[in-house]
């Protein structure tokens, strides 16, 4: 598991009945490339983030397969359609096994 791995997200906390909302998320994350080595020559294995989803009351909003050139502390920003009260879940997928996940809830008025 990386160390100091931190899932952030921005959801509105309210919104109407098929309202558009911009979601914006942001993972801390060192995402090691594998090239690197340590100061005693030793190769610092890979740890990427290589998979990152979305869904809404179960489900998928956005699935994004990512590839090793994504900067450090991948940012995504989309927008998604909200119908109801309900729960958005995102999932964060590293290369060494680890998974990241964090929730956030939105109330439709």
């Amino acid at each position: 598991m990386a160390k100091g791995v931190k899932p952030r997200v921005k959801v509105p906390k309210t919104a109407a009945a098929g309202d558009m909302i911009t979601i914006k998320t942001l993972i801390s994350h060192k995402m090691e490339s594998g090239q690197r080595k340590d100061k005693d020559g030793n190769k610092i294995p890979r740890s990427i983030i290589n998979r990152f989803t979305c869904e809404f009351n179960g489900q998928s909003v956005i699935d994004v397969i990512i590839e090793p050139a994504i900067s450090t502390n991948p940012y995504f920003k989309f927008d998604a359609v909200v119908p109801e009260t309900g729960e958005f879940k995102f999932t964060w997928y590293d290369d060494d096994g680890s998974v990241y996940e964090t929730a956030k809830n939105i109330a439709v008025g």
